[in-house]
């Protein structure tokens, strides 16, 4: 089994900096890091940050500048993660990291981070 464990999220002013988080543990060969989702009430979720399969790495319009992802894989663990400066009010939400294995096609989400950008 994977585990996914997802940190980081809180509560920041407009300009303000966070950093999400998010670690698979367990049975993790052939996982991968696919990227980092945003949920708002009323819309579906949608890719802020993530790697293609050249390794490269895409962010949404509405992030780029601001967000940065990065990943490190270990023997015992994947980790991502998702620095986010200058959080304007409509970077709100909750955030998924996002895991797969292709072999066999496994989908491994994190619980779920609240960020939320308030003055």
């Amino acid at each position: 089994q994977v585990q996914l464990v997802e940190s980081g999220g809180g509560l920041v002013q407009p300009g303000g900096s966070l950093r999400l988080s998010c670690e698979a543990s367990g049975d993790i060969a052939g996982v991968n890091v696919v990227g980092w989702y945003r949920q708002v009430p009323g819309k579906q979720r949608e890719l802020v940050a993530g790697y293609l399969d050249t390794g490269e790495s895409n962010y949404a319009d509405s992030v780029k500048g601001r967000f940065t992802i990065s990943r490190d894989t270990g023997d015992n663990a994947i980790t991502s993660h998702l620095q986010m400066d200058s959080l304007l009010f409509e970077d709100t939400g909750i955030y998924y990291c996002y895991f797969q294995r292709r072999e066999p096609l496994r989908d491994y989400w994190g619980q779920g981070s609240q960020v939320t950008v308030s003055s």
